[in-house]
């Protein structure tokens, strides 16, 4: 006799949560189509139900990211990895926790709750479709947590505090070990060409985000509500991050403003631990924090601590007898709010209006719309300062003189909007040069407005931009992988230098042929050049040995690199030369059979193996001014060098009556090996091939793989 069994949707409908029916009904009301490459284009009826389904679309590709990002926004990530990640998951909890977050999502206005519900349900009615979907800690999604992760920048302001520091202040133990150095700028390039210097009158815009890779998904989000928003998505988060709608467009760079400070006061410590602010002994506020972490065998215990904070933030450490108080935005509400209500924006009146908001702490912006406007828009929230304190360094937070007064308004920030010159930009510099001689002048603005200053990608996107006409989408496009590296031809001279001077020896004999094809070299990345290695294994060490020295701009650490003896730069390239020929054959190889970029496991961590399948990239660090920007390093033992950051999502857009745009991924959409869309850009990627955009129905039409509801 067979056995009886019942049919599967009867299985996940007798374990189905209660919701399960509500869900399925938002589900009726959203489209998911994938293109040929697997992106999703979402259509909902409500800006509610686009958040259901583009959600949804994110966990279909990766949901082991979005689950890892809300472990640690949330401080939950030690329930995963165990201990090491205590102090970690401490960091986010000095600022997030349940009844803090369900209060302001109870405060939050009714259109954000909507949306928040609906990105619970979209994950939920996921995790509820899939039982072979094993979370590591998360089973189900409530909406506040949505408010836990609302900036999606590669690093939030939070990374600023040292676990380390944490856990020496905390438990008293010494600090851990810190954590390999990586070089690579994170950050991004930025670019707007007002129609007076395009060829067909169109405004244009550049988006090229340097993040970590498989850091973002991209999408299109449309609804009956009018969003209808296309680009980068930051994994688990319902509002596309950089990107553009029919009308505008707007790309975020990192900024160097100064959004965070660190307070040291004098404490009476004691059960109620009490600091002085002038004449007065304030008492500090407790907060009691337990992280549950998972031991070895798999169970879970937990850790309690008992944190304290003044007004101004939490204690984060100690130094020379005094506690450090950390201050950061922390407006998670009004941060949620800017930034999906931007995605709809339709030009730059409304974006400003937007930012009225004052709840970006961190990013520049780059706009451009289709009536032909643009602008570099400085990050809103700036509060007062006095400019005679180094806030760079811990300031006296006894002297209430340091304290933070209220926020500088839009017409105090170092904006610029429409400038005669007509173009603006932003590689993570200072917002002195956005606009070239058009830009906000430095002596009318504290310093804490910056404190990056210029860099090597700024000087070539001016070098692109200043004096310039005639742009189109795809000379944009050119522009964005420029291979002219401004630094090292600041650095190169010196070196050749070095040789020309230096006595007979059988150094300089050895290092003859070497220093002829530099001297021969043009300062331009290719995949064929073997300067470009040369100079990349030269000049990388002496890089991170000057930035290992100090706070240094990238200027001043090519200053630094310059002054060293001619004796050391001759060594150096001596060490680059034998490295070469001890690891690759020869100092003649060739810069892509180096420089690796390679996907074959969905891991975060990803593993890296010279014996598997890579291709080769021939655009560089961006340290040294290469606008397209690609970390590489050798990882886990390797000796080919593997990107790990840098180019990620890469986009132009012409606005006009019609949006056109072009855009390439890294690697591929789906995180998922099985996928035909792991790692199918891959190719696209290395070559700055980027393939159209299909942002209308009409350009989607006959590129659709697929069409479906969420759930089926």
């Amino acid at each position: 006799m067979r056995p009886f069994v019942l049919p599967l949707a009867l299985l996940l409908t007798a374990a189905a949560p209660p919701e399960i029916a509500q869900w399925r009904g938002q589900a009726e009301r959203v489209t998911i189509a994938r293109d040929d490459l697997g992106i999703a284009h979402v259509q909902g009826a409500t800006d509610a139900d686009a958040v259901f389904g583009m959600i949804y679309a994110q966990a279909e590709d990766d949901f082991p990211r979005i689950e890892a990002n809300y472990l640690t926004a949330l401080g939950r990530t030690a329930e995963a990895e165990g201990e090491k990640a205590i102090w970690q998951d401490l960091r986010a909890r000095l600022y997030v926790s349940e009844p803090e977050l369900k209060a302001d999502y109870a405060a939050s206005p009714e259109w954000l709750k909507k949306l928040m519900n609906a990105w619970a349900a979209g994950l939920n009615y996921y995790l509820a479709k899939h039982p072979a979907v094993k979370p590591r800690v998360l089973t189900r999604f409530e909406p506040w947590m949505a408010l836990s992760f609302t900036e999606g920048s590669i690093g939030g302001d939070i990374e600023r505090i040292d676990p380390a520091e944490l856990e020496r202040f905390y438990a008293g133990t010494s600090k851990t070990a810190a954590a390999d150095h990586d070089p690579e700028p994170r950050g991004s390039n930025g670019i707007a060409i007002a129609p007076a210097l395009t060829r067909d009158g169109k405004a244009l815009l550049l988006i090229n985000p340097h993040t970590s890779f498989f850091f973002r998904s991209e999408q299109q989000v449309t609804s009956g509500e009018g969003l209808n928003a296309y680009g980068a998505a930051t994994w688990g988060q319902f509002f596309i991050y950089q990107g553009f709608n029919a009308k505008a467009g707007w790309m975020h760079t990192s900024s160097g403003v100064d959004s965070v400070d660190e307070f040291a006061v004098e404490v009476k410590a004691g059960k109620q631990p009490t600091y002085r602010f002038g004449n007065v002994w304030r008492p500090m506020t407790a907060r009691p924090v337990t992280i549950r972490y998972r031991t070895a065998d798999g169970k879970l215990a937990s850790r309690s601590f008992a944190t304290w904070r003044t007004h101004r933030g939490p204690i984060v450490g100690s130094e020379n007898g005094r506690w450090i108080a950390f201050a950061m935005m922390d407006r998670p509400v009004q941060a949620l709010q800017q930034s999906f209500l931007r995605t709809k924006a339709p030009d730059l009146a409304a974006f400003l209006n937007i930012a009225r908001l004052q709840a970006n702490s961190s990013n520049n912006t780059i706009f451009a719309d289709s009536g032909g406007r643009i602008a570099y828009l400085h990050p809103q929230f700036v509060p007062r300062r006095n400019d005679r304190f180094d806030y760079t360094k811990p300031v006296d937070g006894s002297d209430p003189a340091t304290d933070w007064g209220s926020l500088h308004s839009q017409a105090e920030l170092p904006n610029v909007v429409s400038p005669p010159n007509g173009w603006v930009q932003n590689t993570n510099t200072w917002p002195y040069r956005a606009a070239g001689a058009f830009s906000a002048k430095p002596e009318y603005f504290p310093k804490y407005m910056d404190m990056f200053g210029e860099n090597y990608r700024g000087i070539h996107a001016l070098k692109l931009l200043e004096h310039s006409r005639g742009w189109t989408l795809e000379g944009l496009r050119a522009a964005a992988y420029d291979s002219y590296q401004p630094g090292f031809e600041e650095l190169i001279p010196g070196l050749i230098t070095a040789w020309d001077k230096a006595p007979d020896s059988e150094q300089k004999r050895a290092l003859a042929e070497p220093i002829a094809a530099l001297r021969g070299w043009n300062y331009r990345w290719s995949a064929d050049s073997m300067p470009m290695t040369l100079a990349a294994f030269w000049a990388q060490p002496l890089w991170d040995q000057a930035r290992g020295e100090g706070r240094l701009s990238h200027l001043e650490t090519v200053a630094e690199i310059n002054q060293l003896s001619p004796e050391n730069k001759l060594a150096a390239l001596a060490s680059a030369v034998d490295r070469l020929n001890r690891e690759f054959g020869t100092w003649r190889t060739r810069w892509g059979e180096i420089n690796r970029f390679q996907r074959i496991s969905p891991a975060i961590d990803h593993p890296f193996r010279d014996d598997a399948p890579s291709i080769a990239v021939p655009f560089a660090s961006g340290n040294f001014g290469s606008l397209a920007s690609f970390g590489a390093a050798p990882r886990g033992g390797s000796k080919r060098w593997y990107g790990t950051s840098g180019n990620s999502f890469v986009a132009v857009v012409e606005f006009g009556p019609r949006v056109r745009a072009v855009a390439v991924t890294a690697g591929g959409e789906s995180g998922d090996p099985s996928s035909p869309h792991f790692n199918d850009q891959a190719g696209r990627y290395a070559a700055g091939a980027l393939r159209p955009v299909y942002f209308y129905p009409d350009d989607l039409a006959g590129h659709t793989q697929r069409q479906y509801r969420p759930g089926e």
